[in-house]
């Protein structure tokens, strides 16, 4: 029988999914899972983009330019303008979500072998990714203990060396919620400039922002404007995670035209996505602000109720809709399994995401899981009942 390739062999699988199939069994027994593992909002998408889709008026669904529509990607400028955030139409692309952002930016930018710092915990397709180009992941941790927060400078410039092409941050961050202060993003400026790197700049939850500080983008930062790839994405601002649509913004030319290589083989974007999405752009500020609101109450009712359960903690995440909690287990990702194969109160069960899979260090994030607060607070505060449950009974827990 044929040997599959290298890459299928060290394509790590889904720290978010791999457990899904547990999920369906449980499932299919009658019990009622809580799915804290995915970030699938279950808030409405904007009416404005449901509408525009039912009211297509064309006899043909054809190909859309492989750069995206200039009309959607006007209106972006106006989007970004809001934030600060200063572009051209020409500065945009329009991808097929922000995973293949992230893809087509690895393509155009690395060389097979070429190196990328990312902080760990990272959001874990980060490792597909690299594995697909060739590229390799070097990791400067942060810890749960120190809230998340970026290492000294002196940790990175550790990593640094000869095949060092990058520096990959998300901010907010998917998994932790950390938001990157003024101070950490002059502090990766700086090295950008320093050493000549890319920095690759993940934002797509600009929007889930909860504390006083403000939001920082890579675009804001003053000379490393060449330097900066700006990934971005639809699929959580306006709950559409199944259009498939991101973008890839960079006022670099020369990686435009890398990057719009690898789009025309790929052809286009999805055309319905668009259609969707440049619609989105004209819903009312009033569906922005319940959509925060309702984070902001979310995120509340998670983190006060993760600490109240002995043995657990999560600091406060101050963006995005994700935090990690620390578990009294030795194995998370085992517990995780045995919640959903062997465990259930009252026909209920979680379902998380085990936290080691967004490490690329082994061993690290193993008493720890990744939680999203995507569901009503009624259900998210069931879930935590069923959580602690699920500690209590759980033969492997760990005793304080």
């Amino acid at each position: 029988m044929p040997k599959i390739s290298v890459r299928g062999f060290e394509m790590p699988a889904s720290p978010i999914r791999k457990l899904a199939p547990l999920a369906n069994a449980a499932k299919q027994r009658g019990i009622h899972v809580y799915h804290l593992n995915i970030g699938q909002p279950d808030l409405p998408t904007p009416r404005a983009a449901l509408n525009a889709i039912r009211n297509i008026d064309r006899t043909i669904l054809e190909y859309s330019p492989s750069q995206g529509y200039l009309s959607y990607r006007k209106k972006l400028v106006d989007y970004y303008a809001k934030y600060n955030i200063d572009v051209t139409p020409d500065d945009i692309i329009v991808t097929s979500g922000g995973s293949e952002a992230v893809l087509f930016a690895f393509l155009s930018c690395l060389n097979p072998g070429d190196e990328i710092i990312v902080p760990e915990p990272a959001y874990a397709n980060y490792m597909a990714f690299a594995i697909s180009a060739g590229a390799v992941i070097r990791t400067v941790t942060t810890t749960i203990e120190e809230g998340f927060s970026l290492p000294k400078v002196e940790k990175f410039e550790e990593l640094i060396n000869e095949r060092t092409r990058a520096i990959l941050i998300c901010n907010p961050n998917n998994p932790t919620g950390y938001l990157y202060t003024r101070r950490e993003m002059n502090q990766i400026r700086d090295l950008v400039k320093k050493y000549d790197l890319y920095l690759f700049s993940d934002e797509v939850y600009r929007e889930f922002i909860y504390t006083g500080s403000p939001y920082i983008s890579a675009c804001h930062l003053e000379g490393i404007e060449q330097n900066v790839v700006l990934i971005d994405s639809v699929s959580k601002r306006y709950s559409e995670c199944g259009i498939r649509i991101g973008a890839l913004i960079t006022k670099n030319e020369e990686v435009r035209k890398a990057v719009m290589k690898f789009c025309q083989a790929r052809l286009s974007p999805p055309l319905i996505g668009q259609i969707a999405a440049e619609a989105s752009l004209d819903e009312s500020d009033e569906y922005s602000r319940e959509v925060y609101d309702e984070y902001v109450e979310r995120r509340k009712c998670l983190i006060d109720g993760l600490n109240r359960i002995p043995g657990v903690y999560s600091p406060i995440p101050m963006g995005a809709f994700y935090t990690v909690a620390k578990l009294p287990v030795e194995d998370a990702e085992d517990f995780c399994a045995w919640c959903l194969r062997d465990f259930n109160y009252e026909g209920e069960t979680v379902m998380m995401a085990p936290a080691a899979g967004f490490y690329t260090t082994p061993g690290l994030g193993r008493n720890e899981v990744r939680l999203a607060y995507v569901l009503k607070k009624e259900d998210l505060t069931r879930a935590l009942f069923v959580l602690r449950k699920a500690l209590e009974a759980y033969p492997g827990r760990k005793e304080s």
